[in-house]
């Protein structure tokens, strides 16, 4: 299946519990195209392709190669923050951090695009909602190895206390491992994005399977 507004898209990212973050620096020597097919096999809808070294052109031709695929699964394709090789290459949304383009100013570009917003304490996340954002991403939770970031990890004291000023459908990142699903979701965590959790495992496709299994239990 195809989504071609932004309500349908939304919907569909509600459904999603499992949220995989694939970069080719974190995938073991493996292609990410092979990471992407593993992860879609293994029941996630959902997926975004981060390349924050690739060429342009490069990009692009990985993200229409992932739409291809993810148009084999029904599964909702997410770029980073590239919105234009998003937009050539069918994606169904980008996502934007603190520092590319504002997403009140990628809202009229792309009316119907999935706009998720990185955000680190309870200010970013305001001014996302604010701007537009379709759904907005916390962390990170843990300490993680896969992002330079200025800040310390939140931890889930300061997550629960986020929480409830966010009014769109949010995921969490960040050193996130399967231990900690029972914890998130009880704080009302619906959609758990992840690096190397997947994109290291040996077999994606069943890890991918038993974080969707424990999120459901």
């Amino acid at each position: 299946m195809k989504y071609t507004t932004e309500a349908e898209r939304l919907e569909a990212f509600k459904k999603c519990s499992v949220y995989p973050v694939i970069t080719t620096d974190f995938c073991g020597g493996r292609s990410p195209l092979e990471i992407l097919r593993g992860v879609m096999e293994g029941g996630a809808r959902l997926v975004q392709m981060r390349e924050k070294t690739m060429s342009d052109c490069e990009y692009l031709e990985l993200l229409k190669q992932a739409r291809t695929i993810t148009d084999e699964y029904g599964a909702l394709l997410i770029a980073d923050d590239r919105l234009d090789a998003a937009m050539i290459a069918g994606a169904d949304g980008v996502h934007l951090g603190q520092d590319d383009l504002p997403c009140a100013e990628a809202r009229r570009i792309a009316p119907q695009m999935l706009l998720g917003v990185s955000t680190h304490n309870r200010e970013e996340l305001l001014k996302a909602q604010q701007d537009g954002c379709s759904y907005l991403n916390i962390g990170p939770i843990y300490p993680t190895g896969t992002k330079s970031l200025p800040m310390n990890a939140l931890g889930t004291e300061t997550l629960a206390n986020l929480i409830p000023d966010v009014k769109v459908p949010f995921s969490v990142m960040g050193g996130i491992k399967l231990n900690h699903l029972p914890g998130l979701r009880a704080l009302g965590c619906r959609h758990i994005a992840a690096v190397t959790a997947f994109s290291l495992a040996e077999n994606p496709a069943d890890q991918v399977a038993k974080w969707i299994a424990s999120f459901a239990g």
